[in-house]
């Protein structure tokens, strides 16, 4: 379900079983789409629901690689950048 009336909410990598909560600072919100278990933050909560879509979004498939030269600007090491899969991250547990 996007953020807003623009049709999107038929695409089915956008997020529908969501939680929204305040982050324990006060200042950020916090969203997480419990099927995937992505979860992002924003300033509003229209920011991090946003923002959550985005993730979701990545989180199936869509979006670019990132270029050597962003990730240079980064401070990543090219050569020693490489791609695993998720089941063997640690991250997406």
């Amino acid at each position: 379900m996007g953020t807003d009336a623009d049709g999107a909410g038929d695409d089915p990598t956008r997020p529908v079983n969501i939680t929204l909560s305040l982050g324990d600072d006060g200042e950020v919100w916090v969203a997480r789409d419990q099927d995937t278990g992505v979860a992002s933050q924003g300033s509003s909560r229209k920011a991090a629901l946003e923002n959550l879509d985005e993730a979701v979004a990545g989180y199936h498939g869509a979006g670019t690689s990132p270029t050597d030269d962003d990730l240079a600007q980064l401070g990543i090491d090219p050569d020693q950048n490489t791609s695993g899969s998720l089941s063997d991250s640690d991250v997406f547990e």
